[in-house]
């Protein structure tokens, strides 16, 4: 399959190749056999914006579409959990199956080439929606490539002795260990005891860490210290870290010093975060999103991602990651918007560790979003994000 897009604009932080002009260039693009094999400057504005396919490196495929039957939960995370608690004991193989088939659907359409998902393990033996995703990442292979991720409350990481089993679990089937960390009683060991299974069985670490607006909640600072000391550099990713957006400047800016330094990914999520922080008895002053702007500064790997569509943390979204993004850039008023989208593209390929690293040259497949959008302002607008997905040079229907 070949192919052509002619007088695109390639947004300057998604290009790998030779002197590019400027900013405003325009580009032709050309494939063969699923590859990229010209990108060739061309005179004239760009018509439309070329990226990357998205990369969405944090979400929960196992309860989305479930929010008619769970109900909105007015921004209470604890609440949320409750309620989705009680909604699980009465899953089905095949009720699981079409909700996570509907959603990897979903991401495809939009563009998304690779998603990682959070499984809610909790009890010590593997939840029905294991089985089920073991076979939708055989179906979906060739389209999504699909990472998933144990998440366990850290109370109950090692109850009855069961996370030995679960950490062999995953990594007989390629999985990684995950647990949910928030202000929890002798922190540091029991997140020592995380990464001593991580360690022991060659697991990467994908952590819920300071999911509140609690300026006491340290879980980023204590997880970069035992990276270092576990020498786990480059293999763990922190989402939420919403409460460092409320500590003293110097102590966020000391934490993120320091997840540079492990080489920590750290993922930020708005739409949950927004629907969940600062919720409390009025129109909310907190924003629940993580410092964004100074991770990025401190030399983090900085991601933006989906989180929960249509449950009880989350009562609306979609799988659409310009979406996403688009929010993120309000919500964090990131400046020149369009310096930010390897926070969905590149930042969250590395995180996952993927082959193709989501930056545009020649030999990259052609896996690729056309969007309408003429400048980085259209992008946010709604016709901007109006799109033709390729994959392997293909467009989908």
């Amino acid at each position: 399959m070949n192919g052509l897009l002619h007088r695109v604009a390639i947004p300057p932080r998604l290009r790998d190749f030779g002197p590019a002009g400027p900013d405003t260039q325009a580009f032709d693009v050309a494939w063969d056999s699923g590859r990229v094999t010209r990108i060739e400057p061309v005179p004239g504005a760009a018509q439309a914006t070329v990226l990357s396919a998205p990369v969405d490196v944090h979400v929960h495929i196992d309860k989305n579409y479930t929010v008619d039957e769970v109900g909105e939960t007015q921004g209470d995370l604890g609440a949320a959990i409750e309620k989705m608690k009680v909604n699980r004991s009465g899953w089905t193989a095949a009720q699981v199956r079409g909700r996570m088939a509907r959603a990897l659907d979903d991401a495809w359409r939009c563009g998304t080439r690779a998603l990682r998902t959070h499984l809610d393990w909790s009890d010590p033996q593997a939840p029905l929606s294991f089985e089920v995703l073991l076979d939708l990442r055989e179906d979906w292979r060739d389209r999504i490539e699909l990472q998933f991720v144990s998440l366990t409350p850290l109370e109950r990481f090692d109850e009855q002795g069961a996370a030995a089993e679960r950490a062999r679990t995953l990594a007989a089937t390629g999985g990684i260990l995950g647990a949910f960390v928030y202000r929890n009683v002798d922190l540091q060991a029991k997140l020592r005891r995380v990464f001593e299974l991580a360690a022991a069985h060659g697991l990467a670490l994908d952590l819920h860490v300071d999911e509140g607006l609690d300026a006491d909640a340290v879980a980023l600072s204590c997880v970069a210290d035992l990276v270092a000391e576990f020498g786990m550099q480059g293999r763990v990713t922190c989402g939420h870290a919403c409460s460092l957006s409320m500590q003293p400047t110097d102590q966020a800016l000391d934490t993120l010093g320091r997840c540079a330094l492990a080489d920590i990914h750290l993922v930020a999520l708005p739409t949950t975060n927004l629907y969940l922080q600062g919720s409390w008895d009025g129109t909310p002053r907190e924003r629940g999103i993580t410092r964004l702007r100074e991770a990025r500064a401190a030399g983090v790997n900085v991601c933006i991602a989906t989180d929960n569509v249509a449950d009880g943390f989350f009562p609306y979204g979609s799988y659409d990651l310009l979406e996403t993004f688009g929010l993120g850039v309000q919500l964090a008023h990131l400046a020149d918007a369009a310096s930010w989208l390897p926070v969905i593209t590149s930042n969250p390929a590395r995180a996952m560790g993927l082959q193709w690293d989501g930056l545009l040259r020649v030999g990259c497949p052609a896996d690729l979003v056309a969007l309408k959008a003429r400048t980085p302002y259209d992008m946010l607008t709604p016709q901007g994000r109006q799109r033709t997905v390729y994959r392997g040079g293909r467009a989908l229907a």
